[in-house]
């Protein structure tokens, strides 16, 4: 894994849509479209909105979610909400492709085996994205994995539902399509991610989040969450 610390919050989401701009344009380069799954949260939204600005061939991008929250369509817990404002509201032109999650299906195994079926028909089969955004949460989560769930022992499936987490279930991308992703980009901020991060940096695969393979993964912190043990 390759570690950068940075000033603040502002120069990490900076770096990180700079870092995600040049994969994707790597990607239409080399094989016509660009893969790209992304997690929620207020440092990743303040990245969007930077990587809104940046000079990448959008209509060749295909956007996926890496989790979202069972919610009604709109409300603000949704990750799609925020990808929405953030985003997708001030791209110069179309996506080549957006995979929301259907999390309106009040079926929610039968919306993971459709989303599961939508990743395979954007990355193959076996599904292999170009890269994958990841947050880490102070419990060690990664995208909806989260400590004890069973989501973590889901290794036939591209996609899984949670338990309850803070108030909701999820459908969350499961650690097979996660492990096969070309790149892995972890933006991790905050003085209460210091010590998970620690561990995470250390290989420590008892926390959900160190079970992501680190090769090609690089790791973009602040340092507040970096330097602070």
């Amino acid at each position: 894994m390759r570690t950068e610390i940075l000033a603040d919050v502002d120069a990490v989401a900076r770096r990180a849509a700079n870092v995600i701009a040049s994969l994707a344009c790597d990607a239409v380069a080399a094989r016509g479209r660009f893969v790209f799954a992304a997690s929620g949260g207020s440092t990743p939204g303040l990245m969007l909105h930077y990587l809104a600005d940046q000079d990448v061939p959008w209509s060749r991008v295909h956007l996926l979610q890496v989790d979202e929250r069972i919610a009604p369509l709109g409300h603000l817990d949704r990750n799609l909400t925020q990808l929405q404002r953030t985003l997708l509201d001030h791209l110069p032109e179309p996506l080549g492709g957006l995979h929301a999650m259907p999390v309106e299906i009040p079926d929610v195994e039968d919306a993971a085996r459709g989303y599961a079926e939508v990743v395979r028909s954007v990355a193959g089969t076996p599904a292999v994205l170009d890269l994958v955004h990841l947050g880490l949460g102070e419990d060690g989560h990664t995208a909806s994995l989260v400590p004890q769930d069973p989501a973590l022992n889901e290794l036939s499936s591209e996609v899984a539902v949670t338990g309850l987490y803070a108030g909701r279930r999820r459908l969350t991308l499961t650690y097979p399509v996660l492990n096969r992703a070309r790149h892995v980009l972890w933006v991790v901020t905050g003085a209460a991610k210091s010590a998970m991060l620690h561990r995470l940096r250390c290989g420590d695969d008892t926390i959900p989040a160190g079970r992501v393979r680190s090769d090609d993964a690089l790791l973009f912190a602040d340092r507040a969450a970096g330097l602070a043990q």
